[in-house]
């Protein structure tokens, strides 16, 4: 592992102000002030569920977790026969919505996160709804690397959460997933990449970020503005693939599933298998080490 790179496993004494410099950093400020998990989850739907965000329970945000860690694992080929003897990181864990999930899958999970507030919240819901005792927190402090040994795990998995950072650390964190991951174990992140109405939202992204650096509080602005601020960057098969050439060069598979909603087929290296009910703007990447 790096000896050169120093993270904190979060404790409540790493819960400090950030500055607003990308959505991934500003997510937690609200999650520090609010009483209870319940209450992020209703005063920050626009992070985490854009429809029904402001009336959902955590109880309700966590089952819509299950649900999608179910379909996606399923239709993605990352079960095992016995997940539960087995570990694995989830890259971006927020508070825990598929976390708690996770749990009762594996004998062990890793939640990163850059945010540690965060990371106290997923540790709450994990408690309520999970199996809090196979859960540890790793604080991504510098928000592209992963204070995790090499070859330690056998899944790797991260949803939503890439495509909140910038593409720079985006792609060091696909490194750093190949890195831990074991001898066999798999890597599945999700991306999201160009569509034609990007003419447009990245532009407008790029400027509500511009506006929260000057104004911090328009942060917590109303959901549609705060939406394209979040889509802080687009990636292609084609960026990243790269990566995983150099970092996993023998790997065993590497697949690439597109939206089966995607009018054709999207540019890569890789030819991409068709996934039904994924966005037509995201894609997976699945390797196999």
């Amino acid at each position: 592992m790096r000896g050169s790179i120093w993270l904190a496993v979060v404790d409540s004494a790493s819960v400090t102000r950030r500055p607003t410099i990308s959505p991934w950093r500003n997510a937690g400020k609200t999650s520090e002030t609010a009483g209870t998990a319940d209450d992020v989850v209703r005063e920050t739907g626009w992070v985490f569920n854009n429809e029904t965000g402001e009336h959902l329970t955590l109880a309700e945000f966590v089952d819509s977790g299950w649900h999608e860690v179910g379909w996606y694992f399923s239709h993605l080929d990352l079960f095992w026969a016995q997940p539960g003897d087995r570990s694995m990181v989830e890259i971006g864990s927020g508070i825990g919505r598929m976390t708690a999930s996770l749990t009762k899958l594996f004998a062990h999970v890793v939640a990163c996160d850059l945010d540690a507030a965060f990371l106290e919240r997923c540790r709450e819901t994990v408690a309520a709804h999970g199996q809090v005792s196979r859960l540890s927190t790793v604080h991504v402090a510098d928000g592209h690397s992963l204070a995790i040994a090499d070859n330690s795990h056998d899944l790797v998995f991260s949803y939503i959460t890439l495509q909140h950072c910038k593409g720079s650390d985006a792609l060091e964190l696909v490194a750093e997933a190949l890195r831990v991951a074991k001898p066999g174990g798999k890597v599945a992140l999700n991306f999201r990449t160009w569509t034609p109405q990007d003419i447009a939202l990245v532009p407008v992204g790029t400027l509500v970020r511009g506006i929260w650096r000057v104004v911090p509080r328009l942060s917590k602005a109303p959901r549609l503005v705060t939406r394209f601020g979040w889509q802080a960057n687009r990636l292609s098969p084609s960026d990243v693939l790269p990566i995983v050439n150099r970092h996993a060069p023998n790997a065993a598979s590497i697949e690439v599933y597109q939206a089966e909603r995607r009018r054709g087929v999207m540019k890569s290296p890789v030819r991409p298998k068709r996934l039904g009910g994924a966005h037509p703007s995201h894609w997976w990447l699945v390797v196999t080490k």
